[in-house]
């Protein structure tokens, strides 16, 4: 009954927290965006210009992401353009159709992407670093009989990637025009993540010291590491639509994923759709989940990035961690709720909250906030973002540290078109090996006192 009220107080806390929300201008429609601003980044003072212009016409839609930092001698930051993906990430995407569209294209940046029910990716990020953005793509496409959803997260280097194909097979049948069962949707996942650290483990072995009299020294501890190969998971599911209309939704679903040469798990679940003729609009959804020992659900999520490989260097010594590493101490099977909230309320307030976490496994909780507030007319604009993962006690939600991901925005508009606003990322940076390759990552704290223009336009008729 605890979870149930902790899910409960998630969703109540999320109206009350705000998270970068991607809301695509409606086609025939563009945003010109931009702005001047100081930024600190890690107490270091840079002055900031930014230009971010979106634009839509029929399907088609192009954002533009210009972000350029200058110290007080003149000198472009080189965290900003030291990359050939830095300079690609200028496109922040090119898009045809939206998510759940027949036809779904994307190339660019990938912020919290969903593939099926979200057993085995949950809200991946393949950017959450802004010093080392990537570019990516994804394809989702719906023939009514059957379809595929698909991801490549970064073509800079080797990283995840994940096909789902799924079939409508009683659209094959004489039961095709039959309510609710001809919609049954069986579906397969395949993904992998084929960097070169994704299936690294380490192993803590303790070697025999020399026993000096009068006292026996303790063994000395020494961290090893195994290669098992590329992370690869595999998935089956099913999804029922009991009620379809234009205004309700309701739908059961079953999904299994197994981690190769590690564990698996079920998931069972009910998603609702309301449909609230413009005014509120709201899905929701509760998931009970069986996990056996060795197996994470959601196992890639929007901290998945940061959690692949890590090597701490803060305490003057090397400390290694992997993901791969924390799914083969999870020696026992245990089982878990998640639960999602999604609101839009009269075009002004678009609020999604998640939280999940096992019954018996501490530090399991894992949290997602996204939302926008920036009522029309109004001068408010009050906007962030907030991930978590590794949550013990309920009281850490809100402590933010290097197991979390927050953006916030606080503006007013003097004019129509113009924000005075702060803004505070915590986010990461990359740190680099001899050879240039990205081993770890560390928080970073940016603060942004600016001035943006945001300007809507119109070049046709909207659809």
């Amino acid at each position: 009954m605890k979870k149930y009220f902790l899910i409960a107080f998630v969703f109540l806390l999320s109206l009350n927290l705000f998270a970068q929300y991607e809301n695509y201008p409606i086609p025939g429609k563009g945003n010109l965006n931009g702005g001047l601003g100081l930024n600190w980044i890690d107490g270091q003072l840079y002055y900031r210009f930014h230009f971010m212009p979106e634009i839509s016409f029929a399907n088609f839609g192009v954002g533009l992401d210009l972000n350029v930092d200058i110290d007080k001698n003149g000198n472009i930051r080189k965290e900003d353009f030291n990359e050939l993906s830095d300079y690609l990430s200028i496109i922040r995407y090119v898009r045809y159709g939206l998510k759940h569209d027949p036809v779904f294209i994307k190339l660019g940046a990938l912020d919290y992407y969903n593939l099926g029910h979200g057993s085995i990716m949950y809200q991946y990020n393949n950017s959450p670093s802004i010093d080392t953005r990537k570019i990516g793509l994804v394809a989702d496409i719906d023939f009514g009989e059957f379809g595929f959803e698909s991801i490549y997260s970064t073509f800079a280097e080797a990283g995840v990637t994940a096909v789902r194909g799924y079939v409508r097979p009683l659209k094959f049948s004489s039961l095709a025009d039959v309510p609710i069962i001809s919609n049954l949707e069986v579906g397969g996942t395949y993904a992998a993540d084929f960097n070169k650290y994704s299936g690294v483990v380490f192993h803590t072995v303790y070697i025999p010291s020399l026993q000096v009299p009068p006292a026996p020294v303790p063994p000395i501890p020494v961290t090893t590491s195994e290669d098992k190969g590329r992370m690869q998971i595999v998935g089956l599911d099913l999804g029922l639509p009991i009620i379809r209309s234009s205004m309700f939704d309701l739908q059961l679903y079953a999904d299994y994923a197994k981690i190769i040469n590690y564990g698996s798990g079920v998931a069972t679940g009910i998603m609702v759709d309301v449909n609230g003729l413009g005014i509120l609009n709201a899905s929701a959804k509760l998931e009970r989940r069986f996990n056996n020992a060795q197996y994470i659900p959601s196992y890639f999520n929007s901290m998945y990035e940061i959690e692949r490989y890590r090597v701490d260097t803060s305490n003057g010594s090397y400390s290694y961690t992997s993901k791969a590493t924390l799914l083969s101490s999870i020696t026992n099977p245990d089982n878990g709720y998640f639960g999602e909230l999604d609101l839009h309320f009269l075009g002004l307030l678009d609020v999604i909250g998640s939280y999940q976490r096992l019954d018996k496994t501490p530090n399991s909780g894992v949290l997602h906030l996204v939302a926008n507030v920036s009522p029309e007319g109004m001068p408010v604009v009050v906007r962030g973002g907030y991930d978590k993962i590794n949550i013990g006690a309920e009281s850490q939600i809100f402590r933010v540290d290097n197991n979390s991901f927050m953006y916030f925005e606080l503006g007013y508009k003097p004019l129509p078109y113009i924000i005075v606003s702060m803004l505070y990322r915590w986010t990461f940076t990359p740190i680099r090996d001899s050879n240039d390759n990205i081993i770890d990552y560390q928080p970073q704290k940016r603060i942004e006192p600016r001035i943006s223009f945001e300007y809507p336009f119109s070049f046709g008729q909207g659809n």
